[in-house]
């Protein structure tokens, strides 16, 4: 197993591509605890994944709202005191910027950055302390394609933000490695509608923005909980500060 004897939080993993991963690293003999807001959905996802009976692996569920610092002082607490160590963090919790229809609107700037952004930095800043003491870890971020070009579909703060987690991705990388802490980023292209997607979930919207995709097909949320498992392994041991695309090509073009 890739994981074996790991120890992971997953934050928004009540459902989407949080919800993949904390299956797939459960899957891979991890301790995962699922981080969200969603306490009925994020329940329920641990519920499902701990009746599989995974050897040594294990899912709990712990409400956090990404923007609150002392919930995340809870919960990295809590997690240690539990497991005794954190090994990975997966920020992955995020809203999206396409239900909005004012594109300079400050109100969704403020609420963009705040979960894009401020959340990111708020779960690397807990993970980066605790794995300090126990030798290091690996700290996998959720930016997006979104992060590395404009749009016209979605708020700029959504770009914005995702833009900060790839570059504080790197800054992390730079500042902690001396500290045997690994930290990339996953910039995912189109993929099922979030429960906050506006337009991008429109059917006619999806169907025009997959003929800039090469592969011509929008992602799966395996596809990406692959990319993150990858990334928080032991095979990414010499992997820090990198970007991992997973756009279908959308990038390249």
């Amino acid at each position: 197993m890739r994981l074996a004897g790991k120890v992971a939080i997953v934050s928004g993993a009540a459902s989407g591509m949080g919800a993949a991963t904390a299956r797939r690293f459960v899957r891979e003999g991890a301790k995962v605890v699922i981080a969200d807001q969603l306490e009925t959905e994020g329940r329920k996802v641990a519920e499902d994944i701990n009746a599989a009976n995974t050897p040594g692996g294990e899912a709990v569920f712990m409400r956090l709202d990404v923007t609150d610092e002392a919930n995340w002082t809870q919960v990295v607490d809590e997690t240690v005191r539990r497991f005794g160590k954190l090994d990975i963090m997966v920020n992955n919790a995020g809203i999206s910027g396409s239900a909005v229809t004012d594109m300079l609107d400050t109100d969704a700037w403020d609420k963009l950055m705040a979960v894009n952004s401020r959340g990111v930095f708020l779960g690397t800043k807990h993970a980066v302390q605790a794995m300090k003491q126990s030798g290091g870890g690996s700290i996998v971020n959720l930016s997006s394609i979104s992060g590395n070009t404009g749009q016209t579909m979605t708020h700029m703060g959504y770009n914005a933000s995702k833009g900060a987690v790839r570059t504080l991705t790197k800054s992390t990388a730079v500042q902690f490695g001396k500290d045997g802490i690994r930290a990339n980023s996953v910039h995912p292209g189109l993929m099922p509608p979030m429960r906050t997607s506006g337009a991008t979930a429109d059917p006619a919207v999806r169907a025009k923005m997959l003929q800039t995709v090469p592969l011509r097909r929008a992602g799966e949320v395996d596809e990406v909980a692959n990319a993150i498992l990858f990334l928080a392994s032991d095979e990414a041991s010499y992997i820090t500060g990198a970007e991992l695309y997973v756009d279908g090509g959308y990038l390249a073009v």
